[in-house]
């Protein structure tokens, strides 16, 4: 399973001294619910769409819920919704995918492109 190496932002930064302890838990449950494979998801979990996840993995910490059923609601969550235009426009990614598999095939296509 690769390692962050973003320690400072993206998902790994907003969870703070949780950081070490949810990296793999979160690695495991996105590649499980997207199909995609641990590189892209720590692509995903680096990038500030990681971020964004972790503040929802937080809020659901801070609603009671432990930390591993925390990290599954959230994925579970961001499965549900939807991907609009905007990142149909931007990566061409078709609408309507959920947002996880949206955001983590986002965030390969970029790297794809910035290499």
């Amino acid at each position: 399973m690769p390692a962050t190496r973003n320690e400072g932002w993206g998902f790994y930064g907003t969870m703070q001294e949780r950081a070490a302890e949810t990296w793999p838990l979160a690695m495991t449950a996105v590649s499980k619910a997207t199909g995609s494979s641990f590189e892209a998801v720590r692509l995903f979990l680096d990038s500030s769409f990681g971020r964004h996840f972790a503040d929802d993995v937080c809020n659901a910490l801070h609603g009671g819920q432990a930390l591993a059923d925390a990290i599954d609601f959230t994925a579970a969550l961001w499965m549900q919704r939807k991907s609009n235009g905007r990142l149909s426009e931007i990566y061409g990614i078709p609408r309507g995918l959920p947002h996880l598999t949206a955001f983590v095939t986002a965030c390969e296509i970029a790297d794809e492109l910035s290499a």
